[in-house]
């Protein structure tokens, strides 16, 4: 179970990583956003490649952000019931929640993004737009965050099976996995 822990720390400090590399491209597509509006308003200037560089850049936060908000248990979850529920409750529901829905969602998904990117890439594929960009990049954002988002689940199983074990303590998932009647108020 150590082997594993330790592959589930290492996960972790990738996601985290990735997770804050990628908040920072909200940075640069604000500040696209504005120097493309301000070309187009002040001198008349447009162009497709910005524009889309834009969609790039939104598209890469979501994608890549995905794995590092399902590590700090931020994603959605349906409260009216999970609430309800034990801790352990919580954390048995997680381990099935993993296993049936978020892994064979996640692996459908890197099996339809593999080729789709591959065949982009190969065929130099490139937008329809008049000034636009190659698409492959784009496509290899799909495929990079579902791969992402499969080894975080890995380790939030990992974690789930190791807390009701016994073996690492109930308070190493987030407070937000804890009901909002439980959760602490600053």
């Amino acid at each position: 179970m150590n082997q594993l822990l330790s592959l589930s720390r290492a996960i972790d400090a990738l996601n985290t990583w990735v997770g804050r590399a990628a908040a920072w491209l909200v940075l640069a597509a604000v500040v696209i956003s504005a120097g493309n509006a301000i070309s187009r308003k002040l001198f008349s200037l447009s162009s497709n490649a910005w524009l889309e560089l834009q969609w790039y850049l939104f598209g890469a936060v979501f994608m890549l952000g995905a794995a590092w908000t399902l590590k700090l248990n931020e994603h959605v979850r349906i409260d009216i019931l999970s609430s309800r529920l034990s801790k352990r409750a919580r954390d048995r529901l997680d381990i099935v929640g993993h296993l049936t829905l978020l892994f064979p969602f996640v692996l459908l998904h890197i099996n339809t993004a593999a080729p789709f990117f591959l065949g982009s890439y190969r065929s130099g594929e490139v937008s329809t737009n008049a000034g636009g960009l190659i698409i492959w990049p784009a496509k290899l954002m799909v495929l990079i965050g579902f791969v992402l988002l499969l080894l975080q689940g890995v380790s939030e199983l990992i974690k789930r099976i190791a807390i009701l074990r016994g073996v690492i303590p109930d308070d190493a998932v987030p407070a937000s996995h804890a009901p909002p009647s439980a959760t602490p108020t600053p």
